[in-house]
Order: C-alpha cells, then sequence, then structure tokens
C-alpha cells in the first residue's frame, strides 16, 4: 500500500473561556502536535493567534498562515484551504471556544477533506456540551442537540412546547444553547412556558473559575432564578 503523501488536518479543541489554565483542559499531547503546525484555518484570527501564543508554540506567529472559516466566508473559497494538505503539510483547525466542528462552522471544512481523501484526526479537549449534559444528571443514552432557538418570540415558544413533548414522550434531553447577552430572556421563557415539574439544568462558565451547574424544575427556577447576561450557557430540558 502506497503511503499517502497529503498532510493531516487535525481538529484541535481550545478553552471554553480565557481566565482558565491551558493545562488544566488541555492534553499536553495536543499541544505536541500543535507545534509541529504552521498552518491553521481557524474562526477568527485574532483568538487563535491568542490561544497559540498560550500552548508556547515555538513558532514565530508571523511566519504561520492562517485561513479564516465563519458564517462571513464564502464557501466556495474553503475548498482553497485544504492546499497546503494536498501538498503533504499539516494543518490544524481551531475553533474560537470549545471542540471545532460542533455546534461551528469547522464542520464544512471537515467534509471537504474526507472528499478529498485527506486524514481528519479529532483530539481530546473540552466540549460545553457534552461536559454540561455529563453534569446535568439527565438522560446521556438519549438526547438531542437543537444548537440556537428561534429568535422571534411565538416560534422559539412553539419550539420550547415542542421540545417539551418530545422529553414526556420519548425522554431524550433536549439540549440547545443561546447568544450569552439573550441567555436571561431564554431563561424567563422557558420558566413561562413550560410544566412546573418539567426539569431545566443550566450549565454556564464550563471549566472556568466562575462555573455553575444548577438542575431543577420549572417551580424552582421561579423561585430562585440565575442572572445568565453574558455567561456561555448551555440549556437542558428533560423530566
Amino acid at each position: 500500500m502506497t503511503k499517502s503523501k497529503k498532510g493531516t488536518l487535525y481538529l484541535f479543541p481550545v478553552t471554553l473561556g480565557s481566565n482558565e489554565s491551558i493545562s488544566q483542559v488541555i492534553p499536553a499531547y495536543n499541544n505536541e502536535i500543535l507545534h509541529h503546525i504552521r498552518v491553521f484555518i481557524v474562526e477568527n484570527i485574532r483568538v487563535a493567534r491568542r490561544f497559540i501564543k498560550k500552548t508556547g508554540h515555538p513558532l514565530p506567529i508571523d511566519e504561520m498562515q492562517f485561513f479564516e472559516l465563519n458564517k462571513h466566508t464564502a464557501v466556495e473559497t474553503v475548498d482553497s484551504f485544504l492546499h497546503p494538505a494536498e501538498n503533504g503539510e499539516d494543518i490544524g483547525v481551531l475553533s474560537d471556544a470549545g471542540t471545532p466542528a460542533v455546534a461551528d462552522p469547522g464542520a464544512v471544512v471537515v467534509n471537504i477533506a474526507h472528499r478529498k481523501n485527506i486524514r481528519v484526526v479529532p483530539l481530546v479537549g473540552p466540549n460545553s456540551i457534552i461536559l454540561a449534559l455529563m453534569a446535568s444528571g439527565f438522560n446521556g443514552q438519549q438526547f438531542c442537540f437543537h444548537g440556537y432557538l428561534p429568535i422571534e418570540q411565538n416560534q422559539r415558544v412553539k419550539k420550547i412546547r415542542e421540545l417539551e413533548q418530545d422529553i414526556w414522550r420519548k425522554g431524550v434531553s433536549q439540549l440547545f444553547i443561546e447568544t450569552p447577552f439573550r441567555n436571561n430572556k431564554m431563561l424567563k421563557s422557558l420558566i413561562k412556558t413550560c410544566k412546573p415539574q418539567t426539569l431545566l439544568c443550566v450549565a454556564c462558565d464550563l471549566t472556568l473559575p466562575t462555573e455553575k451547574i444548577i438542575t431543577r424544575n420549572m417551580a424552582g427556577w421561579k423561585k430562585e432564578t440565575a442572572d445568565l447576561n453574558k455567561k456561555p450557557a448551555v440549556f437542558i430540558l428533560y423530566k
């Protein structure tokens, strides 16, 4: 079997915030691989450069090559980001926070890499969705992640009711997220819309010194709410 001359696409999880130590959440093995890579596909170049510096990368940042992949990136340009890998050079993919390609635009380049027969290697690291589910006490055998719920109030209420029906009928944990500055509005919508006995876990600032994970029913949330403004959070509904 002829050895492939193509490079590898490495998926590097990054810290979920800026206040925790890299050594607390990122395996040393990841940094060993990262320190041999000079080409990166990232969600935000400035954020990525900051993270790479914190890992102690031996190369000067200015000698590295960055391709930015986010909602503003033209899809037709993403194919070219993998040209270095096609020429034998390894590439690293970094999200702004947590795991790349999960609730993240990095999935696009991973899909293209598979079509080009470029080896894809996911590395171990923090993922807020899985961490929240682990700590919720809810069903970890059957769960569904919905990303962002609708912003428009009527559509949001309709979606929340659909999710609540599913947890009571099927026993499936329902996970979703919100833009941090709208978290409090989301919490109010959940309390107002759901049955008093429906359970809600809110996991915010995961892995940070300010981490808080609370599971209680809606009646309990109504008695004692929380200020989630501008705090990255995962919401999980269950019965």
